[in-house]
């Protein structure tokens, strides 16, 4: 039976042993972003269209006349929200795959967001090290699922430093 985690009292990652596939652990808190935090990212980033930051052109030309989260920050606060539960201890980050945005987010919603362990494996190549891949999903205050994304990361084995 899978087992739940909460951030609120399991913090800063895992070494390879303490994963079970099935395990879903509950980011905490969450973040509500702000406009100027969206414009902020995308002038950091330069993901500078006008869906993102130009907000006459989001009054007059977007359907819900808002401007929309960028995408990438969505992803980007979904991966620093599961650091402390999930890969706090990883030695590096190997993979990301099946990145998806599947909702709009806009500025003033809140992101909440989920992990779940979906494999591990000992690393053929340095066997005191193990693969852990990992399935986030990210929902909004309406629990909306807003995106989703696979990684795969590398952590310690128990004893092995």
């Amino acid at each position: 039976m899978p087992r739940k985690f909460d951030a609120r009292t399991e913090r800063f990652g895992h070494l390879y042993e303490d994963f079970e596939i099935g395990d879903i652990y509950i980011h905490w808190p969450g973040k509500t972003i702000t406009e100027a935090e969206n414009n902020h990212f995308c002038l950091m980033t330069m993901a500078s269209s006008p869906l993102h930051v130009d907000s006459n052109f989001a009054k007059t030309e977007m359907p819900e006349g808002k401007n929309l989260v960028v995408g990438t920050y969505i992803y980007a606060l979904l991966t620093g929200m599961s650091v402390a539960d999930i890969s706090g201890a990883a030695i590096a980050s190997l993979e990301v795959r099946n990145l998806k945005h599947l909702q709009p987010f806009y500025p003033g919603d809140t992101l909440y967001g989920e992990t779940t362990i979906l494999s591990k494996r000992i690393s053929q190549s340095k066997p005191d090290r193990g693969l852990v891949t990992v399935s986030t999903a990210g929902f909004n205050q309406n629990k909306t699922l807003v995106c989703t994304f696979e990684r795969t990361f590398l952590v310690p084995i128990r004893g092995s430093n």
